[in-house]
């Protein structure tokens, strides 16, 4: 499977990411559980969207520079439903606010469902 790896995205609230911006990076819950932060291409960020945001609607799409991360990125299977060869980009420490290049609306159709992003 091919990834465009020139950009990255990350799901999060509106509300998160004010935050990050006033402290400078973003640590979700999952840095601390799992040791990092889940990242997707834009082909990819549909799937964790419809796993653990269904039906949300005061989510934004964080467009990141993988060249402006402060730590490594490793590419890592998701969950057992994800396509085999798919791998997801994580981010082992916290995402700085600084290496976010675009910060978009990111809503479901009137299912609750999100659609796979053009690019």
């Amino acid at each position: 499977m091919t990834y465009d790896t020139h950009t990255l995205v990350h799901i999060c609230t509106l509300a998160d990411w004010l935050a990050a911006r006033q402290s400078g990076e973003l640590r979700p819950a999952s840095l601390e559980v799992a040791g990092f932060v889940h990242l997707s291409t834009p082909q990819q960020a549909h799937l964790p969207a419809n796993r653990l945001f269904s039906g949300r609607r005061d989510l934004v799409l964080l467009r990141i520079d993988p060249a402006r991360l402060g730590a490594p990125v490793k590419w890592e299977p998701g969950v057992p439903t994800d396509p085999e060869s798919m791998l997801f980009p994580h981010l082992y420490g916290p995402l700085p606010a600084g290496a976010v290049t675009a910060i978009d609306e990111y809503r479901p159709d009137g299912d609750g469902v999100f659609a796979p992003l053009a690019r």
